[in-house]
């Protein structure tokens, strides 16, 4: 009985357990219906016949056997035809996205594209992902340098240059084996390493606001203090090598960003950077020891031209208010124009923000200028410039070793050297917060032999108005490109910024050159950084442009570290209290402060958050201050006999 009830209830599971997958089976079974072909081919291929260019790739083989990824774009029926070249770690792809006909940002698009230049000149266009970038093989280095100290290696960005060229005028046969180079920026960096040991169909170059010398006064310092909001280029630029990896930002406004995190070390840490070899070395390299000097192309450039010559004509291009790389064309020109034997060396100083000369420029902010300044050069300097070199007829060029465009009365000036033969006038800080080019100082009946106010890096001096927004040109827009241009009534106002003014001025007073800072001045902590700004003051009405009444336009501003008064390369603690002598350029200028107007310095010790906050109080490397370092000082800046503050102002005597 109890075999035949098993029986039964083995049955029954068996039973149960057919019918559950049956059930299953039904269940899982998917419904049929009708395939509905999709309307996107498998393998799709544009009809390029009716294009006015055709696009190649190439994968350019080095000496070392890595291969860069290049892009060709060939007017269609082109022949003897020049080479427009570019190197960039920004992406050719995304530069040459496609070439369906001539119009301004149709074939071209993207940083280093002078597009009407490129197209009415017929020019063949090639642009390259440098190594470690993008389509390229091979490893990145941020600025890589020549091979020497900092480069063992047997590769640099001059022979991979050289190796390109070399296989474009072999392997294009539409060309007329002329090339020349231009780029912006770290694409203006990479023209200045071809003229290196440069090939020998390289006829031309033209490096466009070119980062030159990271620490004196390009992109990551400026006389020691450091430019933090660039941290996350170094962090979008070093981490990936399609640049995939993204900064990001708990903070609307980046003035919130950097003081929650303290110290831009400290912030590096937060996020990640300490992964980044670059970025290790900045951390490592505080100071300007050789890491820096040895690949400041300034000093590069200078020694190759004097031991080998120039051998290729080039154009620096210069902006009057280049946000990013304001030190670098300027640095290179006056190095290397000693050496110059054939005019071979050009320079253009345009009122323009960095890279503004191949977009518009009838505008910077809230500046008009009567004309498009940056057309008119395209057309009539880098065009015919360019075409003289490349193109096979040697069309004539008339063209001056220096083109300027004179700001305050807005004109093309056309020079033979810059600048020319200016007297350094000094104009001094005198008590009573006046501007003049005679000094009270020796007056014993003016009042107090200085000035103060109280630095605070709890509450730094923004060196915009806020909300900062991020350095950048993505969306959401942002306006860094202007931000050399703000008006400085906001800081002016502030009691932690000192204000001398000129009375109103009756005649022109123009400055063509580098001012100078001589700044007498006294600090309670042991460091300290000065931020000095010379401004031209607008009458209050201004009916030309009554927006602009009362504006303060700043000519030239920039900072230095205290630690470093004395040696860049060898900082040292500032003695409490004692006046010493700051001196500093101010970036180039060519300008005219008009009659009716007046002339403004401001003198300050934060410029936050584009510089890291200085503490005050010294330690051996800033990037890692701790809260505790960062102290109030009282600052001091004296006008007082033997001790006279003043801005040397490089005047050309008027006519």
């Amino acid at each position: 009985m109890h075999l035949c009830r098993a029986s039964l209830a083995f049955a029954a599971c068996v039973t149960l357990v057919s019918c559950a997958a049956q059930t299953s089976a039904q269940t899982d079974q998917k419904p049929q219906y009708p395939n509905y072909p999709s309307e996107t081919p498998a393998n799709f291929q544009p009809v390029t016949s009716s294009f006015d260019y055709e696009r190649r790739t190439a994968e350019i083989p080095m000496r070392d056997g890595v291969k860069l990824h290049t892009v060709i774009i060939l007017p269609k029926g082109a022949k003897h035809a020049p080479i427009l070249f570019t190197r960039t770690p920004y992406s050719a792809d995304a530069q040459t996205s496609y070439a369906p006909s001539p119009h301004e940002e149709s074939i071209l698009w993207g940083y280093d594209n002078a597009v009407d230049v490129i197209v009415q000149g017929g020019y063949i266009r090639v642009i390259q992902d440098i190594r470690g970038k993008y389509g390229s093989e091979g490893d990145y280095v941020m600025n890589r340098p020549i091979h020497g100290p900092q480069n063992p290696t047997p590769v640099d960005e001059s022979t991979d240059t050289y190796d390109t060229i070399d296989w474009l005028v072999k392997n294009i046969p539409e060309s007329n084996g002329k090339v020349g180079i231009l780029g912006i920026s770290y694409d203006g960096f990479l023209p200045l390493m071809a003229l290196i040991h440069p090939h020998p169909a390289l006829k031309v170059a033209a490096p466009m606001n070119p980062m030159v010398d990271g620490w004196m006064g390009d992109d990551w310092f400026h006389n020691g203090a450091f430019r933090q909001q660039n941290m996350p280029y170094i962090y979008e630029q070093a981490a990936t090598r399609a640049n995939t990896a993204k900064w990001w930002s708990g903070s609307f406004d980046d003035y919130d960003l950097y003081m929650r995190a303290g110290s831009a070390g400290e912030l590096g840490r937060q996020h990640g950077l300490e992964q980044i070899g670059f970025w290790k070395k900045v951390l490592a390299h505080p100071a300007y020891d050789a890491f820096w000097s040895d690949q400041a192309l300034d000093k590069v450039l200078a020694a190759d031209f004097k031991s080998e010559g120039i051998k290729v004509p080039f154009m620096l291009v210069h902006g009057l208010w280049d946000q990013e790389d304001i030190y670098g064309p300027m640095s290179v020109y006056k190095a290397v124009k000693p050496f110059d034997k054939e005019n071979k060396v050009y320079i253009t100083l345009g009122p323009w923000y960095h890279g503004q000369e191949i977009a518009k420029g009838s505008s910077l902010g809230a500046v008009q200028f009567p004309t498009d300044t940056a057309a008119y050069w395209r057309m009539h300097v880098l065009a015919p410039f360019l075409a003289h070199y490349l193109k096979d007829e040697a069309p004539a060029m008339n063209i001056a070793s220096v083109t300027a465009y004179e700001t305050g009365e807005n004109q093309w000036q056309a020079m033979p050297a810059w600048p020319v033969a200016p007297k350094l006038k000094p104009l001094y800080l005198n008590s009573g917060f006046k501007l003049s080019f005679t000094s009270n100082s020796a007056d014993s009946s003016s009042s107090a032999a200085f000035d103060e106010y109280t630095s605070d890096p709890a509450k730094p001096v923004p060196f915009r108005a806020r909300p900062n927004q991020p350095v950048g040109y993505e969306p959401p827009v942002t306006t860094w490109e202007y931000w050399l241009v703000d008006d400085q009534r906001e800081p002016s106002g502030r009691t932690d910024v000192l204000t001398y003014t000129t009375d109103v001025l009756t005649g022109p007073v123009h400055i063509q050159g580098q001012p100078v800072v001589n700044l007498v001045a006294s600090t309670s902590g042991t460091d300290s950084d000065w931020v000095v700004k010379l401004i031209d003051v607008y009458p209050d009405e201004y009916p030309a442009d009554p927006q602009m009444g009362g504006y303060q336009l700043p000519i030239g501003m920039d900072i230095i570290r205290g630690r470093y008064r004395e040696s860049f390369t060898s900082p040292k603690p500032i003695e409490p209290n004692k006046p010493l002598t700051y001196r500093f350029n101010l970036p180039p200028a060519n300008h005219v402060f008009l009659p009716g107007h007046k002339i403004m310095v401001q003198v300050q010790s934060s410029w936050f958050p584009l510089y890291d906050r200085n503490p005050q109080t010294y330690v051996d490397n800033i990037f890692w201050a701790k809260p505790d370092d960062y102290k109030k000082a009282t600052q001091r800046v004296y006008h007082a006999p033997s001790q006279a503050s003043a801005i040397e102002l490089p005047v050309v005597d008027q006519k």
